[in-house]
């Protein structure tokens, strides 16, 4: 795979996850509507106290990772079950905001075949 893609696609999930990660703690964008099931499920792991939290550090931590470029096999294999529940989520409680996921995801996807060589002997 081109290098340079494969470095633009990291840059730009590592912006991604470190700006929504840090809105886990900040909360400096609008909250979007939601459907009353999936708006429960948020103030659940809100009520918790720790989930979101523990969410969002994951992400920055994550984002910053592969923004300086460190241990991204490492970063992707984390990122891997929090796309996977991104998606998940959207599937079943909140439709309409599925775009953002699907991107998160495909980029994760994308960047997984291209370290594939660092990755196959976790397989």
């Amino acid at each position: 795979m081109n290098s340079k893609l494969t470095m633009a696609l990291r840059l730009l999930l590592g912006l991604i996850l470190v700006v929504f990660g840090a809105n886990k703690f900040l909360d400096f964008m609008p909250h979007m509507e939601m459907p009353e099931a999936a708006g429960n499920l948020m103030g659940a792991m809100m009520a918790s106290g720790y989930m979101l939290k523990l969410v969002g550090a994951t992400e920055v931590f994550v984002g910053l990772l592969l923004l300086i470029k460190k241990w991204v096999p490492l970063a992707l294999v984390v990122l891997a079950p929090i796309s996977v529940n991104m998606i998940f989520f959207h599937l079943f409680l909140a439709p309409a905001g599925i775009g953002p996921a699907a991107i998160v995801t495909l980029i994760n996807i994308i960047l997984i075949y291209s370290n594939w060589s660092k990755l196959k002997i976790l397989f």
